[in-house]
């Protein structure tokens, strides 16, 4: 099996064996090198992946090293010191793909590169990829929404029952299905059909099949996954039919048929308050419910994303081209309210329209990424009572994870039964005083 090869540079023992060791853990093949001699005695007799070049070595620079490397045989050049001058940073962007690390940094960011060179030169299909490289392949990231959700596909995509995924346009929805459809192993084809695209008269003949017996995408989609993109879109007469299809498979033998998976990009109660989606059908579909992180949500997965795009376009165009150093702070500030979307957009456009090799990403529309410290709280008034507070927090948490109880549930540290608790009090319209926390008989 293919490994990256990652070569540190450095005389600091400490620092190149916490190094070596997260290299380790992101399946890196690792190598150390103490002095300049040893590092052009490997270099030349070896090819890598990922270089962590240290400047101040007991034989001369780690700058000096890269005027030996043969930009054919060797990838990524992180510079790293713990004495930056304008000085060494010129000199470092010279190599054709370089980043530069000031000591103390984040892990996160040497493990952004480490990942970033396994993506380019790790391990292929033909190697036979677990099914968590798969998940990890349709969603890339670091971030803890990210995780949970990869951790969610993993567990459902072993079974029939019906997936809905909630999130805003953009954020990846059709790829967590694709997600799905290939680690659960099916047979058949992939299938996506966007209920929105379509007029109300043509959507049953499209989904179950016309009155000349033409066969409709559950038919054509037979053992494989049928993903219907923005179900509230459908006709009420097609939305009662597809609920009448679904229990029938549930009474009948099994699950007989494609999987079927469904996504929404807005609020499923407030779809159902506003008449567009039928009750009964969302009870039917929502079983399990995965909300899909907007990218605000994700951290620096922003900038992991960037690069993944433009390492695409470089294999697309057979260029080098990468980051600009700190434009991962301009990525950061960004709200990208278009998502995956308008970050794949901005790439592009940045590629297409800037000379350098070093790019620059930037939105078509400013919009300042919201406080972390406000996103998604609750204010309140002093003398507030404690059982409204509660109330607030559990609904406000029920709106940030789609209405997904389980997660709502995990995240305020409560269990489901105080969720359904909650809610209830909220249905009756009253507030009986006491503290929302406390269990009550089912």
């Amino acid at each position: 099996m293919n490994q990256a090869t990652v070569l540190i540079l450095d005389d600091d023992p400490v620092f190149a064996r916490a190094a070596g060791k997260l290299a380790f853990q992101e399946g890196c093949k690792v190598e150390f090198a103490h002095t300049l001699r040893e590092a052009r005695a490997f270099t030349r007799a070896h090819r890598t992946d990922l270089i962590l070049l240290d400047l101040n070595l007991p034989d001369g620079s780690g700058l000096d090293l890269m005027d030996d490397l043969d930009p054919a045989c060797h990838g990524q050049v992180a510079v790293v010191t713990g004495d930056p001058t304008v000085d060494t940073a010129v000199r470092a962007l010279g190599w054709p793909a370089v980043d530069y690390l000031v000591k103390p940094f984040r892990s996160e960011r040497l493990q952004r590169l480490l990942r970033r060179a396994m993506r380019l030169y790790g391990p292929d299909d033909a190697d036979g990829r677990g099914d968590a490289d798969v998940v990890d392949r349709y969603l890339p990231g670091n971030s803890p929404a990210v995780g949970a959700l990869r951790d969610s596909i993993l567990r459902v995509a072993a079974n029939d029952v019906p997936v809905l995924l909630l999130g805003e346009t953009g954020t990846g929805k059709r790829s967590v299905a694709r997600a799905i459809h290939e680690t659960g192993a099916r047979d058949g084809p992939f299938i996506v059909l966007d209920a929105a695209a379509m007029a109300e008269h043509e959507q049953s003949s499209r989904l179950f099949g016309g009155d000349d017996g033409s066969a409709g995408t559950l038919g054509r989609a037979g053992d494989g996954t049928l993903l219907l993109q923005q179900v509230s879109a459908l006709h009420p007469r097609v939305q009662a039919r597809l609920c009448a299809v679904l229990e029938a498979r549930r009474e009948g033998d099994g699950m007989h048929g494609p999987r079927l998976l469904f996504s929404l990009r807005e609020d499923p109660a407030t779809a159902i308050a506003d008449g567009r989606l039928c009750t009964a059908l969302y009870y039917a579909i929502s079983g399990l419910s995965l909300p899909v992180p907007p990218l605000r949500d994700r951290g620096e997965d922003v900038v992991l994303l960037a690069e993944l795009f433009i390492d695409q376009l470089n294999a697309r165009h057979h260029q080098r081209r990468r980051l600009a150093p700190g434009a991962d702070r301009e990525l950061l500030r960004h709200a990208w309210p278009g998502n995956l979307r308008e970050l794949r957009g901005a790439v592009e456009r940045a590629y297409a329209m800037q000379r350098s090799d070093q790019l620059r990403v930037v939105p078509l529309v400013a919009r300042p990424a919201p406080d972390p410290g406000h996103e998604g709280a609750i204010s309140f008034a002093v003398g507030t009572p404690l059982a409204e507070l509660e109330q607030r927090a559990v609904r406000a948490t029920l709106s940030h994870y789609g209405n997904d109880k389980p997660a709502a549930a995990r995240a305020l540290g409560i269990s489901v039964r105080t969720i359904y608790n909650h809610i209830a009090r909220g249905d009756a319209g009253g507030d009986d005083g006491s503290s929302g926390t406390r269990e009550t008989a089912a």
